[in-house]
């Protein structure tokens, strides 16, 4: 720091509120040559793992009368408690609104959000509003993350090919056939099953669930950002108790997946990990917390005779025969007898 200067913890009044304007010639061709092109990746290889059959699944062997894999067959998805008709566009459309509230309402109520975002000038003719930017790029990891979680999922359980707990029940092995004897039996011929070849392929998909990876995905992405960035004062309960709300929806779709026999406890725990873990990278790592440590007050440095000097009153020190004069009246002592 030059001499002369010293910090100062605050910014001047009017720089508080001036928006500063930064130009850019890159953002554009990046966002159109670079992101857009991996997201459209993401988006058609999530599409063939999902409705396709581009990429086989593992043809996993099993042991005879394995009780474990003898589940009744709860049917398909669309039956389910939680069919996918409703859970995917709640996975999207919630974390989507609370965003969208959680900024409107910050540019609302803080007057120094302007101080902390830039608008971006590129070019002479296209300005980017903070807030507009600000949306796109959390939104957009957003979506790119649940993409990836699909992809990562779906990759998952085509290498493993783990089996639902209601395996057997859509296989329909012919036992005798297979010449099982005992229950130690492994029988890894891909041509042991009799049933619909559809049906077991979609048993063959277990490990780990991708619904609550996606689940669990939108809700810790949803509860850091309600966590980081929204500001809530006088009550301490309120910000916990959204993030409860948030998250329960996930853990209970997790023990619904295990209670209608559609995936084991240990899928639902590895689709949890697997959508928590994306969602904790993409906030921490990408974007930053948020960008929840950008609204510390700047310093900025001020000269030294720019700060106001006030003059320290000096006190001229007593003499030690008016301290020990005064201490002898204390005591009735006169003066004359300390000489």
């Amino acid at each position: 720091m030059p001499t002369g200067y010293v910090r100062t913890g605050y910014t001047s009044h009017m720089a508080a509120h001036e928006t500063e304007v930064k130009s850019s010639t890159s953002i554009i061709p990046c966002f159109l040559f670079v992101e857009l092109v991996l997201m459209a990746g993401t988006v058609i290889l999530s599409y063939h793992f999902e409705y396709t059959d581009t990429f086989p699944v593992h043809n996993q062997g099993f042991f005879c009368y394995d009780s474990t894999l003898s589940k009744p067959y709860p049917g398909p998805e669309s039956t389910s408690r939680a069919p996918p008709r409703l859970l995917y566009p709640l996975i999207a459309i919630l974390p989507i609104l609370t965003i969208l509230v959680g900024e409107v309402t910050s540019v609302l109520i803080d007057p120094r959000w302007k101080s902390r975002e830039r608008v971006i000038a590129c070019g002479d003719c296209c300005f980017f509003n903070p807030l507009l930017r600000r949306i796109v790029r959390i939104l957009g990891l957003f979506s790119f993350g649940l993409f990836c979680t699909v992809i990562f999922a779906g990759a998952v359980q085509t290498v493993t090919g783990n089996q639902t707990p209601h395996f057997l029940s859509v296989c329909r092995p012919n036992y005798t056939a297979l010449g099982c004897m005992s229950h130690i039996q492994y029988v890894s011929s891909p041509r042991a099953c009799t049933g619909d070849p559809d049906l077991i392929a979609e048993a063959r998909k277990a490990f780990p669930s991708k619904p609550a990876a996606l689940g669990a995905y939108a809700a810790v992405y949803t509860t850091m950002y309600v966590t980081l960035v929204l500001r809530i004062k006088g009550s301490r309960l309120v910000k916990p108790s959204l993030c409860f709300a948030i998250l329960s929806p996930s853990w209970l779709l997790s023990l619904l997946r295990v209670a209608e026999y559609r995936n084991h406890w240990r899928d639902v725990l590895a689709g949890t990990v697997v959508g928590s873990a994306i969602a904790v990278f993409l906030v921490t790592c990408v974007l930053n917390n948020f960008g929840s440590s950008s609204s510390k007050p700047e310093e900025t440095e001020v000269p030294v005779q720019d700060v106001p000097r006030h003059p320290v009153p000096s006190v001229a020190p007593s003499s030690t025969r008016e301290k020990l004069s005064v201490v002898k009246q204390s005591y009735g002592v006169s003066s004359a007898n300390v000489t």
